[in-house]
């Protein structure tokens, strides 16, 4: 596959007036297909028209015959990613303009039906063009049958490839092949071997077999079997035999593997050249090493020849041990460079997948689960986490219980499955059977992270502290996470910082460009715009070789979030579009951690409160319910935005994340017009260390002093401000000016009513029997803090300990409008 046209090797021949009638019907419809028999020269006219267009897309479809993976070739046509479901293709082109070539569609054609209805129906600017042996059937489409070579055309073509002299032999050959170009070219490829003569002969018992396939046969298949039938006839049997055998090779191979399956390496470097040479195979020498791979229409020729011979099962057994080896040798590479690794066995993935199923329908299916445990991180790092999950449980299902293996593939499976979001206890499994395993343990703790830090902690330090390499920075990373999400961001920052340094190390993109992600946001909270945009930006950056959504994704959601905060708007829509084109109305959304808190934050910004509520309700965690309430509040509905704020303070104080809770307190205090709840929310906030939204506190609570503040604190922060007088007071300073301020606005200096807030609670959690540091985590605050409260509240209240507090607040008067007791 490729998104550009792939270079033609030799020049094209002949064709004037058939290309000025295809040109004419692309420019006159917007899906033309291009149809007729195998090797009639379709893929080739379709190439040279296309050409002439300035922006052309081409997926070549022979890469594979799974018609699931047709959407998944046409994404990297277009450049574009791709949901579970599939349905996301069309919505990300949108009207951007260009000719899609859709080559060889016949032998996946209800696929490359829909995908082609779809965009003509839903992208204005797209024009596709399809090679197939037969029609797509859609509506729309305007069918161009190639015509065979004229006999002038033909005896070009033949001398063009052969280098043969014009002779009457060769015009006779041409006519004898119908003036198909394939045929022509196959006939052409053994004049190195066979004079022109001898060839016309050589035809002479095959003839009939070119013009008259079997009965039963379409007329569109026959010629092609008949010029693969004679071309195959013409090798001599070691070459048959290495054909036959590189048909089990599924989107191509190298020359080390066809070694492994088929013989001696010199031998098979020499018939691959040889077959290169032919036409029967193509070489690509483009990348670092040389693919080789075989037409779709060859490959599935020399299949049949396998089978024909009875060798399938044996050429398949050797495919299936051949890429064991090939995952076994590149496993170091996984602790020690992960691009290494994905670059020597990602391009073989249509072989592994192959060679797995295989494996796992053997009476022993160990190799097959084998070959599957050590695929894991391809899955998790490629996007086709679903495929991968389907072959792990397969391999799961065919194997014992409580065997090493068995634990190792539980593992995988907790791998992928972190990629797709759905929940599952393989890890929690794997450690019943391997209970040391680190890879195990912190797949566990990451599985917690949604229930319980204090157990995803707990897990993620018996990781760290028992394994190496990435289990270990993993692990950090995952502790750095914790601390993050409980807004611990001095000990978060160099948990974070020291898990990336070593992950890159290693190439570890995925989990470092996550870590980094929670670095920038880390900055953000912490009113260090600046530095969290350059670490968004790297997020992205580090994730962008990977092509996987949720990666990409999930730190594209960061970096949107600290562009719209410093008021890049435009910016932070263009660069969140592409992941919003694809999830947006599909039926199954890929798992793009974070998108719809960032779409509904991007809306909430830009003045559209009821968008912004419908973005948040697909996201359910607690920061997100905040995001609601503040929509919901903003669209005129209180009632519900007040109970919604109540579920994410509830969520938010089970979870113990400080900065949450202080945002829900800030919306409730909107709510109740509670300066007293702002205040408890800038409390939070100080005491964590969260400067940018003890920004929005201020702001609510603003007088002209702290307005000025806040101006000046946006300008040192890097947000948009307004003018800053030369007499503004720094942040701090103002922050310590409202608390002041606050007692002066009558509260008295003792008694239950000259209580703060955040006094109250302390009070009634130590009434409760609550010690200080248990009062301290139920609080999200230092015991310091705890006992430094509790000695303001023994002087207010004129106790001297819990005991005494414990009477007074029994003998409490009730507050006005309060129940009476009894």
């Amino acid at each position: 596959m490729s998104a550009t046209p792939p270079p033609q090797l030799t020049p094209f021949i002949g064709r004037s007036e058939e290309l000025r009638a295809l040109a004419a019907e692309l420019a006159a419809n917007r899906l033309v297909t291009v149809a007729g028999p195998g090797g009639c020269g379709k893929t080739r006219l379709a190439l040279q028209v296309a050409g002439t267009h300035d922006d052309v897309r081409w997926a070549d479809l022979t890469t594979t015959n799974d018609p699931t993976v047709v959407p998944e070739l046409l994404a990297a046509a277009t450049g574009t990613l791709l949901t579970p479901d599939h349905g996301s293709l069309a919505r990300q082109i949108g009207d951007r303009r260009m000719l899609l070539c859709l080559d060889n569609c016949e032998h996946v054609l209800a696929a490359a039906a829909d995908a082609a209805l779809e965009l003509i129906t839903t992208c204005p600017n797209v024009t596709v063009l399809a090679t197939s042996r037969e029609p797509l059937g859609v509506p729309g489409e305007r069918v161009w049958r190639v015509p065979s070579l004229n006999a002038a055309d033909a005896a070009a073509l033949f001398m063009a490839r052969s280098g043969a002299p014009d002779t009457g032999a060769t015009t006779t050959l041409c006519a004898r092949l119908d003036g198909i170009p394939l045929a022509i070219e196959l006939a052409a490829a053994w004049s190195g071997t066979l004079t022109v003569a001898e060839i016309l002969d050589g035809l002479d018992d095959r003839f009939a077999l070119l013009v008259r396939g079997p009965r039963g046969v379409a007329a569109r298949h026959q010629t092609l079997a008949a010029s693969m039938a004679w071309s195959h006839d013409l090798l001599d049997e070691p070459d048959r035999v290495l054909f036959r055998r590189l048909g089990v090779f599924s989107g191509g191979f190298t020359l080390d593997a066809a070694a492994g399956v088929c013989g001696p390496r010199m031998e098979v470097l020499t018939g691959l050249g040889r077959f290169v040479d032919k036409s029967l195979v193509i070489a690509d020498t483009t990348g670092p090493t040389t693919r080789y791979r075989m037409l779709e229409t060859i490959r599935q020729y020399a299949l049949a020849k396998l089978a024909a011979a009875g060798e399938t099962d044996e050429v398949r057994d050797r495919h299936l041990d051949t890429f064991g080896a090939i995952v076994e040798a590149a496993a170091p590479l996984l602790d020690t460079d992960k691009d290494a690794w994905r670059a020597a066995v990602g391009p073989d993935q249509e072989n592994l997948r192959a060679a797995i199923e295989h494996g796992l329908a053997a009476d022993d299916p160990d190799r097959g689960r084998r070959l599957a445990a050590g695929l894991a991180w391809l899955w998790h790092l490629n996007g086709r986490g679903h495929e991968g999950i389907a072959l792990l449980r397969r391999a799961i299902d065919r194997g014992p219980d409580g065997t090493e293996l068995q634990a190792r593939l539980l593992t995988g499976l907790a791998l992928v499955a972190d990629t797709t979001g759905l929940d599952n206890d393989a890890a929690r499994t794997a450690l019943e059977i391997v209970p040391d395993d680190g890879m195990a343990t912190l797949l566990s703790a990451l599985g917690e992270l949604a229930r319980d830090f204090d157990t995803a902690a707990k897990l993620a330090e018996q990781a760290r502290a028992n394994e190496n390499g990435f289990v270990r920075d993993g692990a950090t990373a995952l502790l750095g996470i914790i601390a993050h999400l409980r807004d611990d961001h001095a000990t978060a920052v160099p948990l974070l910082e020291t898990a990336v340094s070593g992950l890159t190390s290693r190439r570890d993109r995925g989990v470092a460009s996550t870590a980094l992600s929670f670095h920038a946001a880390s900055a953000l909270y912490t009113g260090q715009v600046a530095q969290a945009r350059e670490l968004a930006a790297e997020a992205v950056r580090m994730a962008r070789p990977l092509e996987d959504y949720h990666r990409i994704g999930s730190a594209t959601s960061v970096f949107a979030l600290v562009e719209g905060t410093a008021g890049n708007l435009d910016a932070a829509r263009a660069a969140l579009d592409p992941m919003v084109r694809l999830v947006y109305g599909a039926k199954s959304p890929p798992f793009v951690p974070g998108l719809a808190r960032a779409k509904g934050c991007l809306h909430l910004w830009s003045g559209e409160p009821a968008e912004a509520a419908d973005w948040f309700r697909h996201d359910g965690t607690p920061a997100a319910l905040v995001g609601l309430a503040e929509a919901l509040r903003l669209s005129g509905n209180p009632e519900e935005a007040a109970e919604v704020c109540e579920r994410a303070l509830t969520a938010a104080r089970q979870a113990g994340m400080p900065k949450v809770i202080a945002d829900a307190l800030e919306q409730s205090a909107f709510l109740s017009d509670s300066e007293d709840l702002h205040h408890e929310a800038l409390a939070i906030r100080l005491g964590h260390g969260l400067w940018l939204n003890c920004v929005s506190s201020l702001e609510a609570l603003a007088d002209e002093p702290l307005r000025q503040a806040c101006e000046r604190a946006k300008r040192d922060m890097g947000l948009p401000h307004g003018p800053v007088a030369g007499n503004a007071m720094e942040l701090r300073e103002a922050i310590d000016y409202a608390r002041r301020a606050r007692g002066k606005r009558g509260r008295p200096a003792s008694g239950w009513a000259s209580l703060t807030p955040t006094e109250e609670s302390v009070v009634r959690l130590a009434v409760q029997g609550l010690n200080n540091p248990q009062i301290a985590t139920r609080l999200f605050m230092s015991r310091s803090t705890v006992k430094t409260h509790l000695s303001h509240i023994y002087a207010k209240l004129g106790v001297t300990n819990r005991t005494e507090l414990a009477a007074a607040s029994a003998d409490r008067p009730a507050a006005p409008g309060a129940p009476v007791k009894g």
